[in-house]
This record gives structure tokens, sequence and C-alpha cells, in this order.
């Protein structure tokens, strides 16, 4: 009978194996919902599975899809914080969105007077899969990231897209009560974060109204530098292109163009700057780490990068005194864990708690 039993199961298995991979991406998700690690290991270029159902006009250049945790339309009064959080290079708004409200649960007191964005940036099989209104922006796969001007004969950078946001914010009429805008983005999202705050013409708008305004830079595989120096020079060497932008401050995209490279690291330099590092994320062979030249003249993996950055910066004329890097201890490449962490919390609702900061 045992003997029986064991070939009838072992039937089992041989019969549904072949079918695993078919029910497997419907089940993941609600086993985790969130995003971690393995949101970022699968491929970019195939469409996403949900489209935000929010939109946010930038300018008349067309309409940006996101998810607004309150209805931004009408004066918002006792809101004194908003956190936008950009997805990685999935463009998966929706997990991070979950993310960013975990978050915000975890804040307490300090998450209940904030409002919780989540932008989209989406690419152009999205806008065809979905059959969506000629006016959604949509970007090329990974352009959004550096700030690239979006796809079709409207095309308004990335960052004008944040600008947008950030204008709306600074309406008084809908948010009466803003004191801080953070600005925050994990993996891809942390390399758009980072540019950003080098880049950005719409913070102008939220100091004009006494808004502070922070960038939070979570585990991006590549930064922006403002000199030729790297750290891994030999890579460099044989590596043409390792100092274009999105890596350093040659063939900048127009709109940053009208700034020279010394202006734009004195405003960067002046800016509120947290970078979250994950401790563990330290696999060379991760398969979304760019894997560029480009990228592995900065390091060979995304926490050696990142602090081979900071010392850079910090070492720099002047320094960075309102730039802070922060330990994310036993955190790999996953942004809810990074978000949700002390120090996350620390950086986007100051939460005390981050044993980093002491």
């Amino acid at each position: 009978m045992k003997i029986l039993k064991g070939v009838a199961a072992l039937a089992t298995v041989l019969i549904i194996t072949p079918f695993l991979p078919r029910f497997l991406p419907g089940i993941l998700p609600k086993i985790l919902p969130d995003a971690h690690a393995e949101d970022e290991v699968a491929p970019n270029r195939k469409p996403v599975k949900v489209v935000a159902d929010a939109r946010i006009a930038v300018g008349n250049q067309g309409m940006l899809p996101l998810y607004v945790s309150a209805d931004w339309s009408k004066p918002l009064p006792g809101i004194v914080r908003a956190i936008l959080v950009l997805h990685g290079r999935l463009r998966n708004a929706d997990v991070y969105y979950r993310s960013a409200l975990t978050a915000q649960a975890a804040a307490g007191e300090a998450g209940k007077s904030t409002i919780m964005i989540v932008p989209q940036f989406l690419a152009g099989l999205d806008v065809e899969a979905y059959h969506l209104p000629a006016d959604t922006l949509h970007w090329s796969l990974e352009g959004w990231e550096g700030g690239d001007a979006a796809e079709g004969q409207q095309a308004p950078s990335s960052f004008d897209a944040l600008d947008a946001i950030l204008a709306r914010l600074a309406d008084r009429h809908l948010f009466p009560d803003l004191t801080q805008v953070v600005v925050a983005g994990h993996s891809g999202g942390g390399q758009v974060v980072q540019r950003y705050a080098i880049a950005t013409r719409g913070e102008a708008a939220l100091k004009a109204d006494n808004i502070a305004i922070r960038y939070v830079v979570a585990n991006p595989s590549s930064y922006a530098y403002f000199s030729a120096e790297r750290p891994e020079p030999q890579v460099a060497a044989s590596c043409p292109g390792y100092n274009n932008w999105k890596y350093g401050m040659q063939a900048r995209p127009p709109y940053l163009a009208s700034a020279s490279a010394a202006e734009l690291e004195q405003r960067y330099v002046a800016r509120d700057v947290i970078y979250l590092l994950g401790t563990r994320d330290t696999n060379p062979n991760h398969p979304a780490l760019d894997k560029s030249c480009m990228a592995e003249a900065q390091g060979a993996y995304r926490y050696a990068r990142g602090h081979a950055y900071a010392a850079a910066m910090a070492a720099r004329d002047g320094g960075t005194p309102h730039h802070r890097l922060w330990d994310v201890a036993d955190v790999g490449h996953d942004a809810d864990k990074m978000l949700t962490s002390p120090c996350g919390l620390a950086a986007l609702f100051d939460v005390p708690g981050c044993a980093a900061m002491r």
C-alpha cells in the first residue's frame, strides 16, 4: 500500500510540474505583494501588469499615470508631508505603491499627515498593450531614469513630469499646511532621484513657499559624477563614453543643458540628500545590476558604488555637509525592506530609530 501511495504521489508531481510555470506568476504576486528583489530580476521588456489609475497633466504635453493616496483635486488641510516614491526599471508602480503604503502605516502618527505619490513612467509597449490614449506619456525602456525626453511628438523629460508633481504640491490652495516634500526612489528609481536632485527645476516653487525638500537615493546601480575620476580607473580608461550622462557630466540631455557642470554641482551639494545603502546589496552578478563599463567604472556592486560616490563627493571642494549616507543593515536589493527599515522610515518620515544617524 505504501508503495502504491508513493507511486501515486510521484505521478501527481510529474503531472503538475509542467504546468507550474503557468500558474506561479498568478500565485506569487499574492504571496510576495511588495517590492522584493524578485521583482527586479524579471525582464522589463514586457508590458506592465497594472497601469496606475490617476493622471496628472505635464503642461500641455501629455498625461502621466500615477497613484495618489488622497484626492488631491480638492484642498487637503492637515497634510504636512508629501512623499514621492519612484519605481524601479520594471515600471511596476503598483508594487511600489503598496510598499509606500506599508511604510506610511509603519510610520505611525507621522504617516497620518502624509500623502503618498507614486508616478509611473510607462514605455511604448505598455501604451500599446493597454490601448491607452494618445496623450499618455511614455519613454524608452530606461531613458526615463536619466531624464530623457518622452517618445512621440510631445516630448517632455521625465524630470519635467516630476516638476509637474512638485508644482501641484506647491499650490497652497490645495496644500495649505505642507512643510516638506520627500522624493525617494529605489534601484532604477534611485537612479532617477539622484539625477533629479542634480537637475531639478521644480523645487524652486516649493522653496518659494518655505516648503523643504529632501531626496532619498536607495540602492541605485550608478551615479552621475561631476569629475572624470572613477573608483575603477582601469575600467574607465577602456570605456568610451564613461563620463557621458547619466554617468557623468558630458552629453547632458536638453533639460540640463542650460547650466554648467559647476553650477549643477553647486546646487546638488546644497540640497538635502540621503543615500540609503543595503549592506547586503553586494552581488556583482545581480540580474538587474547595470554591468555596462560606464557603471562598472564606479565599482563592482551597488553597495561599493554608493560608498565610493559619497566619498568622492565629500572629498571635493567644500564637501557635502547636507548629504548623509546611512547603511541599512542586513538588507539586500529589496525596496520594501529598505523603505520600511528604521533608516528608511527616518529618511522618509523623520521617525527616530535609525542607528546610522548616531
